[in-house]
């Protein structure tokens, strides 16, 4: 069994790689002040950073949970998303209302991807 942490914080783990499958921990912006569609982009940039440094990528994502403070924000948060998905190789995904961290956050997005053979 091999299991890697990256990014370890002092709760968490940015990412755990547990054998063939990446973790990826629920991710938000550090421009809390943006729209929402600032912060998708800025979050799926994480997540993106995250799958190159456990060698993996997009095209190899699973699933994947969006949490947003107002589901009023769906379509804006989905104009960022599409813009950013691999079409060819879509995860799976539920998207929920959530009350998050801190009031001025607009989305948090947890994913999990698969490792190259």
């Amino acid at each position: 069994m091999t299991i890697t942490r990256f990014e370890p914080g002092k709760r968490l783990a940015a990412a755990v790689r547990h054998n063939d499958t990446l973790y990826i921990a629920g991710q938000v912006a550090d421009t809390e002040t943006g729209s929402v569609e600032v912060q998708t982009r800025e979050v799926l940039a994480k997540i993106d950073a995250l799958l190159t440094k456990a060698g993996t990528d997009k095209s190899r994502l699973l699933s994947m949970n969006v949490y947003l403070a107002s589901i009023g924000d769906f379509a804006a948060m989905n104009a960022a998303f599409d813009a950013w998905v691999d079409t060819a190789n879509l995860p799976t995904r539920a998207t929920v209302e959530a009350r998050l961290a801190s009031p001025d956050l607009r989305v948090e997005i947890t994913a999990i991807a698969a490792m190259p053979e």
